[in-house]
């Protein structure tokens, strides 16, 4: 009798810290590598939210607190949703997790049946399939093409649903292709849901924040107000305030959706860091001013990456809306050979390619659900980023065509 549970022959470890492992592995032998893998800011958490966790632990604020979260943090989060959202929930339809990605998680482990179906759009975060896979749900992906910056029609969303259908899952803006639905955009897809009452709509808006070239951004419930008794609305404090670490992600819905999300976490990590929170409070209503400065440099740096990336032979690279993200497509590669010989038959091997020839580290396209592409994080300064595009142009420019047979 095996001892693993044979739900878990489905699950993939995580490619994006897989490639970040391997980076510190490589480095650690000596090696030089530029680590764009990772999806994290590389800003330090500002210091008034440092400060407010600081005084959480002098005010002897260590204690357990209530699984759904403190009753402040929750209060900021419903301020927060209101001043940002025009969308109005009292505490009780909040919840506070061990970051988003636990938000996620108890919502589907709460909801999803055996056989039930989650559309997910393509390219997507690598976990949300294996979270569905491990409620013993069926992931219905939707190929979202460059043509239209990967992101979903509404006749693709309309041809994807089933009576099976339990949700939708959508991820604005995108990780990770950074790609995000304008306020039209979501109403096309909205009007679809509308037409559908059995199915749910869970939103991912964790890079809110982090929008440039004057994007407006905007989240399905707010957008169509009938959305919102079936619309779970997730969002954290990882990307906008860099606080990967704190582990704070929280979500606003239906208040019998929220009490089972409780109760699923209630008998796993039961309530968030009280110091976390305690810091997050800080975060919600404390001074905003920095996130202009700091989506000023995001925007320099995806800018700049953009028009280096596509100087790249073989390279095509969309200028996406937000997020950190840049995702190329390394078509024009696929079937040449490297300098040692070997066939570039995949996004995998070009990846992999890039690591061994010139020290780059990316995550491929397959990992997210769309081939043949890559993911670039920029959330490193501009001169590691012109490094890693100068070496990516090099080693595409080294690539030769495939001998005739």
């Amino acid at each position: 009798m095996s001892l693993i549970a044979k739900r878990l022959a489905s699950i993939k470890p995580s490619p994006t810290l897989a490639v970040a492992a391997k980076a510190k592995e490589l480095k650690a032998a000596g090696k030089d590598v530029i680590g764009l893998g990772v999806g994290e800011p590389d800003f330090d958490t500002p210091d008034p939210i440092k400060e407010a966790a600081y005084a959480a632990m002098k005010a002897g604020d260590t204690k357990y607190t209530a699984v759904q979260g403190t009753p402040e943090l929750r209060k900021a989060i419903v301020a927060k949703f209101k001043r940002d959202n025009n969308l109005t929930y009292t505490p009780d339809q909040v919840i506070v997790s061990t970051g988003g990605k636990q938000v996620l998680y108890n919502a589907i482990m709460a909801t999803v049946n055996p056989g039930d179906e989650v559309i997910i759009p393509a390219p997507y975060w690598v976990s949300y399939p294996d979270m569905v896979a491990l409620a013993e749900g069926t992931s219905v992906f939707v190929a979202c093409s460059q043509e239209n910056e990967f992101k979903l029609q509404p006749a693709q969303l309309e041809a994807a649903i089933t009576p099976k259908t339990k949700w939708v899952i959508l991820n604005s803006p995108s990780n990770p292709t950074g790609s995000a639905y304008t306020h039209a955009e979501l109403k096309a897809l909205t009007d679809v849901l509308v037409k559908h009452p059995h199915v749910w709509v869970m939103t991912d808006d964790m890079y809110e924040h982090l929008v440039y070239d004057d994007f407006t951004f905007a989240t399905p419930a707010q957008v169509e107000p009938a959305l919102y008794d079936r619309t779970l609305t997730v969002n954290g404090v990882s990307k906008a305030y860099s606080m990967t670490g704190w582990r704070i992600g929280y979500a606003a819905g239906p208040l019998p959706l929220i009490k089972a999300m409780t109760d699923v976490q209630s008998h796993s990590t039961s309530n968030p860091s009280s110091i976390s929170q305690a810091a997050a409070v800080e975060a919600l209503n404390g001074d905003q001013t920095f996130l202009k400065e700091w989506t000023k440099v995001f925007k320099q740096r995806r800018d700049r990456v953009v028009q280096m990336i596509n100087q790249a032979d073989g390279i095509k690279c969309h200028t996406p809306e937000g997020a950190f993200y840049v995702y190329p497509s390394c078509a024009g590669c696929i079937g040449k050979v490297t300098p040692s010989g070997k066939v570039i038959r995949n996004d995998e091997d070009f990846v992999t390619y890039l690591l061994e020839d010139q020290g780059v580290a990316c995550v491929h396209g397959e990992a997210f659900g769309l081939s043949p592409f890559f993911r670039i994080s920029y959330a490193t300064s501009m001169e590691v980023l012109e490094d890693a595009c100068t070496r990516i142009q090099k080693a595409c420019s080294a690539l030769k065509q495939a001998k005739a047979a």
